[in-house]
């Protein structure tokens, strides 16, 4: 059995996990980084792939003959031609839920960043307060929680999270998704409603030609002026050009964000440069724990599949 995993290192940066449970299943081949040009000649003889960001399109599962599963190692899955795969007969799973704990966290970490500005008054304290006059200064961009709308867009085991963390905090949460099924006590709204109505706009969508570039002008504008947005999902969902206006026109007061539409960013991505924007480089599902969770995930994909039953496909 030939396991190859295309792009491991952003899993495996700090050579903490231990890759001996896949080890155990079959031969594993493992690249650190894997180009467009070279997912062939690396996968050539591959029965199961794992991928994180490569994608797999029809052009080249069609030229992988002894490919037999694909297993990204994440839960979205749209770097993969799902239905061509499923032509083929090659099962497509995921890796659900993993790092939600994470994922909620930095969500809150990226709202109280921009709420108390932590990092700032951070710097402010070198470059300024030695030589201030008084014990505290610059407080005015501080702002309560407390009895503000937290507005979350999908709401799956992530945005359920986040939607807990913002009753400790005294919010009151109203949401909006494909099913409109209310959970937890949140109040559904439609998704007018939301960006209307909320001081927090939080993304927890899937990526999909119905979702994409959803954050545009039309929907920016509706928004209250002194609203942020979040966006912990996909970088696709924000139409980047014109959440930049929209920061440079102060039509909404700020936005924090941990996944951009192309990554790594060019240089020229407008949000690189824009107010009241804070980027995080696509880190919030990457916590020790969680990582440990996805590769034992990632075996028991494996090894559900071998056994003839597989888990968490999404090409049935």
């Amino acid at each position: 059995m030939n396991i190859v995993f295309l792009d491991a290192f952003t899993l495996n940066p700090d050579e903490i996990i231990d890759w001996s449970v896949l080890e155990d299943i079959g031969k594993l081949k493992i690249f650190d980084r894997t180009l467009h040009e070279e997912i062939i000649e690396r996968a050539k003889d591959a029965s199961i792939i794992l991928t994180n960001k490569i994608p797999l399109n029809q052009h080249i599962i069609s030229n992988l003959p002894n490919l037999r599963m694909i297993c990204v190692m994440a839960t979205g899955y749209n770097i993969v031609d799902i239905e061509f795969a499923k032509k083929q007969g090659i099962i497509v799973s995921n890796i659900p839920s993993y790092s939600s704990p994470a994922v909620a966290q930095h969500t809150w970490a990226l709202i109280l960043e921009l709420t108390n500005r932590v990092g700032n008054f951070d710097q402010n304290v070198r470059n300024y307060w030695t030589s201030s006059l008084d014990f505290c200064y610059d407080h005015q961009h501080i702002f309560d929680l407390e009895n503000k709308t937290l507005g979350l867009i999908g709401l799956g085991d992530i945005a359920k999270k986040v939607a807990k963390i913002a009753n400790v905090f005294g919010m009151n949460v109203i949401a909006t998704s494909k099913s409109m099924q209310p959970k937890d006590g949140i109040e559904m709204k439609s998704l007018e409603e939301v960006f209307e109505q909320s001081d927090i706009v939080s993304l927890h969508c899937p990526l999909n030609p119905s979702t994409s570039q959803m954050i545009n002008k039309k929907n920016l504008e509706s928004m209250k002026s002194t609203a942020f947005l979040i966006n912990t999902a996909r970088g696709g969902l924000i139409d980047e050009a014109a959440l930049a206006e929209a920061l440079i026109d102060k039509t909404i007061a700020g936005a924090a964000l941990d996944v951009l539409s192309v990554e790594p960013p060019s240089v020229l991505n407008p949000l690189i440069a824009a107010p009241n924007c804070i980027i995080t480089p696509h880190v919030a599902w990457g916590s020790l724990e969680s990582r440990k969770k996805l590769i034992k995930i990632a075996e028991e994909n494996i090894l559900a599949f071998l056994n003839g039953k597989p888990i968490n496909v999404v090409n049935k």
